[in-house]
């Protein structure tokens, strides 16, 4: 079986749409007939399951081979399907090759047994909070309306007892843009050592601005990453790690974005649906950006088709002249293509609704990155360390 010629990141949903929660923000809830076709059972069965393990590893060019289970909310299957997971994992793992999983939960099914099968099989984790309790229960609710942020903590909790590593992932809304501090704080509180922001963007073309009154402001997106970051500069450099800065600062390394919607092309973090269908990203999962299905297709072949390359590309293809121009060009890369829906000054579509918001924080940052980097040339520490 070929090898893919880059690095790649499936987002996996062996459970497709389905989820414990019904988030007012979650773009996947809609997303229940994907992964559905002809009859396809709720859960990806096992002849399946086993079947992209081992395209996922055949095709993964990397000696550690990563996994990223994800939803939907992946843990309504139950452990004893992670169970069958990692043992499919180990009787498929060739020597001298490693598998790493990572698991994105809103964590409230998580008990004591999760966290010691989490902790013996290395898992990292992804847990989403909103912030403090107000915060948190505005939007992430259960099916029945009652709040989740209860049995979130009690999950993060979990994770922390059995020393299971855990990022939490914040979405920034109008909810909670305004209390910067009060969220970031917040985190640092429970013990978080690493954070993910994540900006909340709803297009409604029929609507005043084009997005739904829940989105954030642009400019209200830049002021809180700003006062996040003026905080976590006083404060917290060296022991709380926040993605979007990390971001900013590899710039000063010359090195690569990690996170896809920085890169100048994208395309490489697909995803497989619980029957197997191939779509091109997570925020297109769509008929137009289904490529295939690896029943039919190898994975590899999907990861590397023309079509796929092709919509990596045209992020890159498609940014506005203003962008090409803007001096945060390298730290942007115009953002995910599913925010890029506004006009540029000069009346070019396709500017990153966010941009203003961007615009002003890496502005921001930008003394600070210039020093790490003239730290790094210069052979010291800088001020990230």
């Amino acid at each position: 079986m070929a090898v893919v010629s880059r690095g790649f990141q499936v987002f996996v949903k062996p459970a497709g749409a389905a989820c414990d929660l019904a988030c007012g923000y979650c773009y996947y809830l809609g997303k229940e007939a994907a992964g559905g076709r002809d009859g396809a059972p709720a859960r990806m069965p096992s002849d399946l399951l086993g079947s992209y393990i081992a395209q996922h590893i055949a095709a993964s060019p990397d000696e550690i081979v990563r996994f990223s289970w994800h939803g939907g909310e992946p843990t309504v299957l139950g452990l004893e399907y992670f169970r069958e997971i990692v043992a499919i994992e180990r009787r498929l793992c060739p020597p001298g090759r490693a598998v790493a999983n990572g698991l994105q939960t809103n964590g409230t099914r998580l008990d004591e047994e999760w966290g010691r099968f989490l902790a013996a099989e290395g898992f990292s984790v992804g847990l989403s909070l909103d912030g403090p309790r107000e915060v948190h229960d505005r939007y992430r609710r259960a099916r029945d309306g009652r709040p989740s942020f209860d049995d979130a903590m009690r999950g993060w909790d979990v994770l922390r007892r059995h020393r299971v590593p855990a990022d939490v992932l914040c979405v920034v809304g109008a909810h909670n843009a305004g209390r910067a501090l009060e969220v970031y704080r917040f985190f640092r509180g429970i013990g978080a050592s690493y954070l993910t922001f994540l900006p909340l963007v709803e297009r409604r073309p029929e609507a005043p601005g084009g997005v739904s009154p829940e989105t954030v402001a642009p400019e209200a997106w830049g002021e809180f990453l700003c006062a996040v970051f003026d905080e976590w500069v006083e404060r917290d450099i060296g022991r709380l790690k926040v993605q979007i800065f990390e971001e900013a600062a590899r710039t000063a390394f010359g090195q690569e974005h990690s996170l896809c919607v920085f890169r100048p092309v994208c395309g490489d973090v697909p995803v497989v649906e619980r029957n197997g269908d191939f779509y091109s990203c997570d925020h297109f999962v769509d008929e137009t950006h289904r490529l295939g299905n690896i029943l039919a297709v190898p994975l590899a072949e999907l990861i590397d088709n023309p079509a796929q390359r092709a919509f990596g590309r045209a992020k890159l293809e498609t940014l506005p002249r203003a962008c090409r121009a803007c001096e945060v060009l390298a730290m942007c890369n115009g953002e995910c293509p599913k925010n890029r829906f506004a006009l540029a000054p000069d009346g070019e579509p396709g500017l990153n609704y966010l941009c203003a918001g961007y615009k002003r924080f890496f502005r921001h940052v930008g003394p600070f990155v210039e020093a790490v980097g003239a730290a790094w040339r210069g052979g010291g520490a800088g001020p990230i360390s």
